[in-house]
């Protein structure tokens, strides 16, 4: 009785010994978790997931109707085509204003090179009746020494009244003249105003209508932004871990869809002592065992990449290496994932 009470003490006491802790910190592994919601609201036409899944960033995992929106975009590209027929008819309106104003100038100039210089063109009448009148005025005094006869004076006389009537003629005709000629001009100078005013009307006409194509753009563009937050897709790389909606169903803005986890790189949030912080910080290396169960472990080299700035009471799931610790401090350690381990999955870390 004695010799089996002593050998079920050596066990006890054995025991104790092989439960004393080999590590320094203990917690489970997880990762950085995305919840991707719908950006958009419609029917789910596609939606080809499954979890543990494999996916990339930014490739489509499915779809919502666009039907509506691509209908609006057709209205949209249909308005954008009349608009631009539209400015092309009126450049080229435009571009025949421009040529009509330029014929105008053209007849306008000579016109007005057909306006006649009035004392160019009386100037030799003029001359003749001063010379007639010098002769009249010689002609005058010889007759007062007989000289010469009355008739010779009579008939300067009314040569000079002959010229004068003729340069009085020929003043009214081309005073006429350039009247007309300088109405005409006023008429043209009119036709190029009205030309003036009609592509003023068509450079207004063109102003709305880039107004009317930038207000469409705009409509496309939300148009575009819908359809594209119609569109499905992970934005980080990694593994489908939970899908929420299925094809068929219909979805709103912000409904979740599926989590989505990058699991190259997994996280052991373990708790350390305020007396074991002395001895770590972030980006120190680490020995982390992954606890399989069942005696199965597999070592890992981590790396401390966050510590907690605040104390927290000690996790009911979680051991200290000082059993009497209530405060403890989150720890993450980044683990490369080789592909066994898997989220909750129990691990220890050793300090190195």
């Amino acid at each position: 009785m004695k010799k089996a009470l002593f050998i079920m003490s050596i066990v006890v006491v054995l025991s104790a010994c092989s439960n004393d802790n080999d590590w320094d910190a203990t917690g489970t592994f997880e990762a950085t978790e995305v919840v991707v919601s719908a950006k958009g609201s419609g029917e789910i036409k596609s939606f080809n997931i499954e979890e543990g899944q494999v996916v990339e960033a930014g490739v489509q995992l499915g779809y919502l109707d666009m039907t509506q929106l691509e209908i609006q975009k057709a209205q949209f590209d249909a308005n954008q085509q009349n608009l631009n027929a539209t400015k092309l008819q009126l450049d080229a309106n435009k571009s025949n204003m421009n040529s009509s104003k330029r014929q105008i100038d053209a007849t306008q100039a000579a016109t007005a090179n057909h306006m006649l210089d009035l004392e160019k063109q009386v100037a030799a009448i003029k001359q003749q009746i001063s010379n007639l009148k010098k002769e009249k005025a010689r002609f005058s005094a010889m007759l007062k020494d007989n000289a010469a006869s009355q008739k010779q004076v009579d008939d300067i006389n009314y040569q000079i009244l002959v010229l004068e009537k003729q340069l009085a003629a020929t003043q009214d005709q081309i005073s006429s003249s350039n009247k007309s000629f300088d109405n005409q001009g006023k008429g043209y100078q009119a036709q190029k105003e009205g030309v003036d005013a009609q592509i003023k009307g068509i450079d207004a006409q063109k102003q709305g209508i880039d107004a009317q194509k930038r207000s469409i753009d705009a409509q496309r563009a939300l148009v575009d932004n819908q359809m594209s937050n119609s569109v499905i897709a992970s934005p980080v790389n990694g593994t489908i871990l939970t899908k929420y909606a299925q094809r068929g169903e219909f979805a709103t803005i912000g409904k979740p869809l599926f989590k989505v986890a990058d699991m190259s790189t997994v996280y052991l949030r373990a708790y350390f002592t305020s007396d074991q912080l002395t001895d770590i910080k972030i980006g120190q290396q680490v020995k982390v065992i992954a606890d399989f169960g069942g005696g199965k472990t597999r070592e890992y080299a981590g790396k401390i990449s966050w510590i907690s700035s605040e104390s927290e009471f000690t996790p009911k799931s979680i051991q200290t290496k000082d059993s009497r610790a209530n405060l403890v401090y989150a720890v993450k350690i980044a683990v490369r994932n080789d592909g066994y381990l898997k989220l909750g999955l129990a691990g220890n870390v050793k300090l190195k």
